[in-house]
């Protein structure tokens, strides 16, 4: 099990992109196991009160009840990410205390500025909601957007638009083929090929499963709208390897 905390600026985009929230900064703390993970069906149960997978007599399924409803209490939010035998990552976002005399304006406002770009961009996910998420971000911002909704159909579309592509943003967990797979296929076709990994395990636990190489740009989901277009500009803009 891996905990780690971190700040968060959970901004007007992030709470339209992903229909939670409210703007402000937060402190991100994260939960990850290597367990054996959930289904949908689960996921969507677990914060219900009396919904336990546990035998009868063994839980009393108010546990992670009692979580959400203390998180809410403190204005807080709480998401979870998991793959069946592929471990969970609860993350909780809980606002920061503000200073009584505050100077200047918020941290969400001294962000620089996004330049916007016009490559086109192979986005990988196999999640439609996440995929479609995330096609609405990039052409917002003036970039051409090649949807694959596994690591099979990504490799397929990359040898078809491999004179087009600038960049290949891959989620590390797919079926057919996962991130690295697929990533590994599109190096040999073009060993320069730019790719980022989105996952919503900690960048830990994906190489501890061999699901990551060490050293590659990595992001973790949610991601904020900003956070994506900015790592996706320094990509882009890097001299080609």
């Amino acid at each position: 099990m891996t905990i780690t905390s971190d700040s968060f600026v959970l901004d007007d985009q992030f709470v339209k992109t992903h229909g939670y929230g409210l703007p402000g900064e937060y402190a991100l703390i994260s939960i990850a196991d290597t367990g054996i993970g959930m289904n949908d069906e689960t996921k969507e149960r677990i914060f219900e009160p009396f919904f336990t997978t546990k035998e009868i007599g063994r839980g009393t399924g108010l546990g992670l009840a009692m979580v959400y409803g203390v998180i809410k209490q403190h204005n807080g939010f709480i998401n979870v990410y998991s793959e069946e035998g592929r471990g969970t990552v609860f993350r909780i976002y809980l606002p920061l205390a503000k200073a009584e005399v505050e100077s200047g304006p918020p941290a969400a406002d001294l962000r620089p500025p996004i330049e916007r770009g016009n490559e086109t961009i192979l986005v990988a996910e196999d999640d439609e909601a996440l995929r479609r998420l995330s096609t609405v971000v990039l052409t917002e911002f003036g970039y051409t957007v090649i949807a694959a909704q596994d690591g099979e159909d990504a490799v397929k579309k990359f040898a078809e638009n491999i004179e087009r592509i600038g960049l290949v943003i891959l989620d590390v967990v797919m079926p057919k083929k996962n991130g690295r797979a697929a990533y590994e296929e599109i190096r040999r076709m073009q060993p320069g090929a730019k790719v980022l990994f989105v996952s919503g395990y900690t960048t830990d636990v994906t190489q501890k499963n061999g699901l990551l190489l060490g050293g590659l740009d990595f992001v973790t989901k949610p991601v904020s709208p900003y956070d994506l277009l900015a790592k996706v500009r320094e990509i882009l803009e890097r001299r080609d390897e």
